[in-house]
């Protein structure tokens, strides 16, 4: 019964049905009533009739008697078919009022796109899908090392680690499910150091005749909350140019190099931007560039110009998400700024498009120092022309890690702050 009560929380779309399903039940009464009448004042009825209608009792105390048998009866038809119909769902899951109330809320979620690529921004869809179901990830495709880049060279599909590591993060699926496609097969056979799940990808592309209809595929079997989308179709390779001169191409190869890195770019340079992820991103309400690499995973998505002309003009609130600290052979004595100003002077006409950035506020004692690795700090006083905020972010077992929920909490407050702020200058547009 106290599961039955739910029923009346906001948001379910259900009590309107209930309401239509009483009056329904009213009108048929009324309907029955109407012709019973009738029938009594122009058919000699039988003794047995009369008696099971209660007859030989004053009206109201016959009316008041069924009314309550009818009400009672009902109740029972309906806790009946709540237990028949989650029967059906496995043991453990959540009951079937609770996924029809989450179901409801990530329907009316904002519309969100997150940028990047690597392990950075699975991290944020996680926390992030459990809030809304109106969520495009918008993958880099220059990943040349790994399965990714033996499956790129063998068989000539995208790479399909970044996309199998999002559509996991996404993916509403048993636990066993999501260690199923992120399974590596050991070295020393043919399959070895391929995931199952880079291998599915594969496999689908083969039977769907194309990798995005692959990746949609992929996703409707995982359940995945959401879209995950190439920034561009074409074949393109990460390169790098350095500090002193010397070029590299290969996004596997260019940390490997450990030199200052003055700026990337794509061959080829001016790749076509896939329409959806750039529809998506004009029509965002909220869009998160990052975390990840830098130069090999967040800034090649800004390299496909339809990208970066969509994410300066979309009106969507622009949060960049820095990383938690540098990385060995890319961002080596970077702050908060250095990691803005990279991606500021690969944008056309070096337009800074971001509203808020968001940077870890580390706890004290939280990280050992390493040789190769820093936390990434900040000093908002120098970045007045934003909103700069500081949060804990970070997980409190691996200090050098985004935490899922945190980040999701702080992003949304962030997001609920600017558009009522945005609703009193009358420049909001309603989510969903």
């Amino acid at each position: 019964m106290a599961a039955m009560l739910k029923l009346l929380r906001p948001g379910l779309h259900v009590k309107r049905w209930f309401l239509v399903l009483l009056v329904g039940m009213v009108v048929v009464s009324l309907g029955i009533a109407f012709a019973l009448t009738d029938a009594y004042r122009t058919v000699v009825v039988p003794s047995w009739v009369s008696a099971a209608t209660l007859q030989f009792m004053p009206l109201l105390m016959r009316a008041a008697i069924f009314l309550v048998l009818g009400a009672g009866l009902c109740v029972i038809g309906v806790l009946g078919l709540y237990r028949s119909l989650t029967a059906v769902l496995p043991a453990n899951s959540p009951s079937l009022l609770e996924r029809i109330y989450e179901f409801r809320v990530r329907q009316g979620g904002p519309r969100i796109v997150c940028i990047g690529g690597g392990t950075g921004m699975p991290t944020v869809l996680r926390g992030l899908k459990h809030h809304s179901a109106n969520i495009t990830a918008v993958v880099t495709v220059g990943d040349d090392g790994g399965s990714s880049g033996r499956l790129r060279r063998e068989h000539g599909i995208l790479p399909p680690g970044d996309f199998r590591n999002n559509i996991v993060a996404l993916a509403e699926v048993e636990p066993l499910m999501a260690r199923l496609f992120q399974y590596r097969f050991g070295e020393g056979s043919a399959l070895g150091g391929h995931s199952f799940g880079n291998l599915f990808v594969l496999a689908m592309t083969g039977i769907t005749g194309s990798f995005e209809h692959a990746l949609r595929e992929t996703s409707r079997v995982l359940a995945v909350q959401g879209m995950i989308l190439p920034s561009t179709l074409q074949d393109v390779a990460i390169c790098a140019a350095f500090s002193d001169g010397s070029e590299i191409c290969g996004e596997s190869m260019i940390p490997e190099a450990r030199k200052p890195i003055e700026r990337v770019y794509l061959k080829p340079e001016h790749p076509a931007a896939q329409p959806e992820a750039v529809s998506a991103i004009l029509d965002a309400d909220l869009i998160v560039v990052g975390p990840g690499s830098l130069y090999t995973s967040v800034i090649p998505n800004l390299l496909v110009e339809g990208i970066a002309k969509a994410l300066i003009q979309s009106d969507g609130l622009k949060v960049y998400l820095c990383n938690v600290a540098t990385q060995p052979g890319e961002t080596e004595g970077y702050n908060v700024e250095d990691h803005l100003a990279a991606i500021v002077r690969h944008l056309p006409g070096k337009v800074n498009p971001f509203d808020v950035v968001i940077a870890p506020l580390h706890p004290p004692a939280a990280f050992s120092p390493q040789a190769d690795v820093a936390l990434v700090t900040t000093s908002p006083s120098r970045m007045t022309e934003l909103r700069v905020v500081l949060e804990d972010v970070v997980r409190a077992d691996l200090p050098l890690r985004h935490d899922p929920e945190k980040l999701a909490s702080v992003l949304l407050r962030i997001y609920d702050e600017e558009r009522r702020a945005r609703s009193v200058n009358g420049t909001v547009r309603s989510a969903g």
